[in-house]
């Protein structure tokens, strides 16, 4: 079959997509977009989180014709022309990228939480980031990093 997605802004047409294809197979092997990682295939570590139609979901999930004229963000679209994204800068600024795996998925579950919070508590980071896994269990500089970045955010912000 033929799909038709926009990925980060872009139009892009697969074609001989087999219906059994999840939309991170097709975002990494057909599309080389290899932010998003392939770890538990059950939708339980949150290493493929992607944003299909600006909600928060794992690739690894979803079947490839569901997203078939759909939009999908991956971690590739999160920097802009100007330079990192303020959560990527301050998951570095943190010390928080560890060995790497996770942070796509921890990069996108971020984004995601200050979209709809500029201004989490502690309660609510934890619960925004309870679907993405650290294997190397250093949790602390990624919560450090959650709350530069959401108060960068919040600077960056037009003020009334």
């Amino acid at each position: 079959m033929r799909l038709t997605l926009t990925v980060n802004g872009e139009q892009r047409d697969i074609e001989g997509v087999a219906g059994t294809e999840s939309l991170l197979y097709v975002l990494r092997q057909r599309l080389g977009l290899h932010g998003a990682k392939n770890a538990c295939e059950q939708g339980q570590c949150g290493s493929c989180s992607v944003h299909l139609d600006g909600v928060l979901v794992c690739a690894c999930l979803v079947p490839a014709p569901q997203a078939h004229g759909r939009s999908v963000e991956t971690v590739e679209g999160l920097a802009g022309g100007d330079g990192p994204h303020p959560v990527q800068e301050a998951f570095l600024a943190c010390g928080a990228v560890q060995c790497g795996f996770c942070t796509p998925g921890m990069l996108k579950a971020t984004e995601d939480l200050l979209r709809r919070c500029p201004d989490p508590g502690e309660a609510e980071i934890k619960d925004a980031l309870a679907g993405n896994l650290c294997r190397c269990t250093g949790y602390r500089h990624i919560l450090e990093a959650v709350r530069l970045a959401a108060a960068r955010t919040r600077a960056l912000e037009p003020r009334p």
